[in-house]
């Protein structure tokens, strides 16, 4: 019992000596019951380095999507590589023949050769659509001829979602899935590997995209792991069928 006291005693001394050196100082520990506001930048403030092809914007704030995709999700998706596809598409055409061309004219013409221009081009153009046809707003529905058009070629609106729901589910790896309007006016859903589209010259089937899901992991890992079809099932509840429409109506319209 001595030796417990005198060594207490030994202990105290050296806390006090130590004390007269340096002034102890508390450390505030977290609170684990609250939670802290995490401030996501605002999408506006996402700028190229360089031009012509610069971001589009987003309609909404990172957070509008939620809960079907987070706000953390959104940022990096948005902010990280969807800014990368767009900075080096800028750097792939810098003095080439595409450094007027409009992206469109790029991917019809691209070499599938060269691998930096093929990605960074289809990956900002597809993008741009699947962060398009996106948003919070809720109830959107096909307009009357786009419905007609659903009708004609799926059968009805829930059986072209299962199309698309299927085709997401049955894409090996990365890539997209497209509703798209073919070169007789029929809609159509198909696939494409990595950054690749129908308007590239290997589509297995060639038209004009109307609506894009991306099904790179990076789009819904942060909340969904390895539940794609629960990622695809809640893109449903936010997809702006107004502008899908539009995209549609558009396609018909006479090339000039």
């Amino acid at each position: 019992m001595k030796k417990v006291v005198l060594t207490s005693l030994f202990f105290i001394s050296i806390l006090f000596s130590c004390k007269k050196d340096k002034e102890l100082q508390e450390v505030q520990l977290p609170d684990p019951n609250v939670v802290e506001e995490i401030i996501y930048s605002n999408p506006a403030d996402v700028k190229t380095k360089e031009k012509p092809f610069l971001m589009n914007g987003l309609a909404y704030q990172y957070n509008d999507l939620e809960p079907y995709i987070d706000a953390k999700t959104m940022e990096t998706h948005y902010s990280k590589h969807h800014l990368g596809y767009a900075n080096k598409l800028n750097t792939a055409i810098k003095d080439t023949e595409f450094k007027t061309s409009t992206i469109e004219e790029i991917l019809n013409k691209v070499d599938l050769n060269n691998s930096f221009l093929r990605n960074n081009a289809g990956g900002y153009y597809n993008h741009n659509l699947f962060f398009e046809i996106l948003s919070p707003k809720k109830g959107t529905k096909p307009s009357n001829t786009f419905g007609e058009a659903i009708i004609r070629d799926f059968g009805s609106f829930t059986s072209m979602n299962t199309k698309i729901s299927e085709a997401s589910s049955a894409l090996f790896g990365s890539g997209w899935v497209w509703l798209i309007v073919d070169n007789d006016g029929k809609l159509k859903v198909t696939q494409t590997s990595n950054q690749d589209n129908p308007l590239m010259s290997n589509a297995i089937e060639k038209g004009t995209p109307i609506l894009a899901i991306d099904v790179w992991e990076h789009a819904y890992y942060l909340k969904y792991q390895n539940n794609r079809a629960e990622y695809i099932e809640g893109l449903f509840n936010i997809i702006n069928w107004e502008i899908v429409s539009k995209k549609y109506e558009n396609s018909l319209a006479p090339k000039l």
